[in-house]
């Protein structure tokens, strides 16, 4: 089914679109005719050329395409931190995390978590 074009020169996105647009609305070119649905049908046709549709050819697709590396299975590892049972290892971390320069500072006393708590809970 062919659909007839009609032009809009204020739709054109171009200065060559608009003009071409104007000249068929004039009626100084003839408005073209588009058949979707034959231009879809040609358009399928080169999609493939005639040697895939052999068996020949589909092998020569499928070594094209085939992985040219081999991929290893993935191994499961599992990483166990030893402890070390001495909390000074830790200590000078818990320091340089604790007195950040860049963080805001925290005023969380105790009252204010049980605060927290307590508006945390469902009325009864």
């Amino acid at each position: 089914m062919a659909d007839t074009i009609k032009p809009n020169p204020n739709e054109a996105t171009t200065h060559d679109a608009q003009l071409a647009a104007e000249n068929m609305a004039s009626g100084d070119e003839k408005l073209q005719k588009v058949d979707f649905d034959a231009d879809y049908a040609a358009a399928q046709q080169f999609s493939v050329s005639e040697i895939d549709r052999t068996p020949e050819g589909e092998a020569a697709a499928q070594a094209a395409t085939a992985p040219k590396l081999e991929v290893p299975e993935a191994e499961d590892r599992t990483t166990e931190a030893q402890p070390t049972g001495n909390p000074d290892d830790y200590l000078g971390l818990a320091k340089e995390v604790g007195r950040s320069d860049n963080e805001g500072v925290s005023n969380v006393s105790d009252d204010l978590v049980k605060q927290a708590i307590e508006k945390g809970q469902p009325k009864k």
